[in-house]
């Protein structure tokens, strides 16, 4: 997942200062009705750790036709680096019919490689939009994480360390995120015209006057549903549509819990590596998880939800191994399987199930 949690960044975000102020909209200043507008899921299209686990455009295609056929999703947020991977993907997903939300993630390069990256997938998004295809651009997502020189560290891994060890300078980090964030927002405006927005960790502090939606990476957990109600309800405050750009949780017993630090159970020090001992499996804790934030953001009339995330190649399901079932640390909605000959395939979860059904009954709602 995508390294540190929510709740710690959203402490840091409140306290960096030199924030951006915006004049508060009301709530549902958009005047939607209940029921989201896209439903749908993240589709990842970085390498993997193995030639088997990477990228493959006959897996893609045949993925995406689960996507669409399966589970019912209207939309697929495609997400990761690689103008050739990003594109093509798109594109097979425009022509299955479902909305695409196109994501370019590159990290851990200068910055002028991130914005070159971002122009050139948005010019592909705009080709697509001017054909006919529903198409959202996201600019990025929690630049924080993946754009050098806005908290220090080489890598993501590093700077997630330099975060958790809070050995950084916060007004001088939110002062180069909002300065890069107006970047690739100026570079997205200048290639793309359609609805733009960005995937920001949960109510970190952007300016969303820069963007046609706001964006949010949500991973919270309460108890109460109406908790989760009042959670989201500020993030209306800016009188624009709000997209739900990534939610999930990992497969084990008290994961919602972990949010988005529910892949930290996993000791790679060890060969091979090894879960947390202790951990129990459910599949049920996973959809149940999933299923029910869904029906909140359905509830409020939220503009977009896509659960993150379709698969996770490089975290294989071992059912006779629990130690060794990477599977449990792995937000994906199917399970991987590995085969005697180095391959692998991959089967859905309950979690998959679940939101098919959900899926199937908005669109049936909306026909």
């Amino acid at each position: 997942m995508r390294g540190i949690t929510r709740a710690r960044f959203m402490g840091m975000a409140a306290g960096a200062g030199g924030a951006v102020v915006l004049p508060a909209g009301r709530a549902g200043a958009t005047g939607r009705r209940p029921g989201l507008t896209y439903r749908g899921v993240v589709y990842e299209v970085t390498d993997g750790e193995t030639p088997s686990t990477g990228w493959n455009p006959g897996r893609m295609r045949r993925d995406l036709r689960a996507v669409a056929h399966d589970l019912h999703a209207d939309s697929v947020k495609i997400t990761g680096n690689g103008v050739e991977r990003l594109t093509a993907t798109a594109a097979e997903a425009a022509e299955l019919g479902l909305n695409v939300w196109l994501e370019p993630t590159l990290g851990d390069v200068p910055e002028r490689e991130i914005l070159d990256h971002l122009a050139q997938t948005g010019r592909f998004a705009e080709r697509l939009r001017r054909r006919g295809a529903g198409v959202h651009l996201s600019v990025g997502c929690e630049f924080v994480l993946y754009v050098p020189g806005i908290v220090p560290g080489a890598n993501a891994q590093e700077r997630v360390e330099h975060l958790l060890r809070d050995d950084f300078d916060p007004v001088l980090m939110a002062r180069r995120l909002h300065r890069f964030t107006a970047k690739a927002a100026s570079v997205g405006r200048s290639v793309f015209h359609g609805r733009l927005t960005y995937a920001a960790a949960q109510d970190e502090d952007v300016d969303w006057g820069l963007f046609d939606l706001v964006g949010v990476d949500y991973y919270g957990w309460f108890r109460d549903r109406n908790a989760y109600v009042r959670d989201l309800a500020a993030l209306r405050r800016f009188g624009k549509p709000v997209a739900v750009m990534e939610f999930g949780c990992c497969t084990f017993e008290g994961a919602p819990e972990k949010g988005g630090m529910g892949w930290d159970v996993v000791d790679y020090g060890k060969e091979p590596p090894e879960i947390e001992a202790g951990l129990v499996r459910s599949e049920r804790t996973q959809a149940a998880y999933l299923t029910d934030v869904l029906s909140v953001f359905e509830s409020m009339g939220l503009y977009s939800a896509m659960a993150y995330t379709f698969v996770t190649p490089d975290a294989p399901h071992r059912p006779r191994d629990p130690r060794h079932d990477l599977d449990m640390a792995s937000y994906g909605i199917v399970k991987t399987i590995e085969d005697r000959h180095g391959g692998w395939h991959w089967e859905p979860k309950e979690s998959f199930r679940a939101l098919a059904r959900q899926y199937a009954r908005a669109r049936a709602h909306t026909c």
